[in-house]
């Protein structure tokens, strides 16, 4: 269930903070978001499929440890980055 290759530069393009940007918070968390979401939609339909559920649980820990870590080195930078993405309600 990984990204296209066309929406992952978009996405990079979207949340990048120079040129050539693609480890950033921002951008590592904007791709992670978008694959949790496209597994979500795939457990909609397959709900017995715990293999990937594992990858799921993995990836939103690995997205949840970036927002901390980006919390702590910049707040404006994170309360952004959730606003664009929609992570918090």
């Amino acid at each position: 269930m990984s990204v296209s290759p066309e929406l992952k530069q978009e996405i990079i393009q979207d949340n990048a903070r120079a040129a050539n940007d693609t480890g950033s918070p921002e951008v590592q968390v904007a791709i992670l978001t978008s694959r949790i979401k496209t597994l979500t939609e795939h457990f909609k339909a397959h709900h017995k499929d715990n293999h990937s559920r594992r990858g799921l649980l993995m990836m939103v820990n690995k997205r949840r440890t970036l927002l901390a870590y980006l919390k702590k080195k910049d707040v404006e930078r994170y309360n952004a980055l959730i606003a664009k993405l929609g992570l918090r309600k």
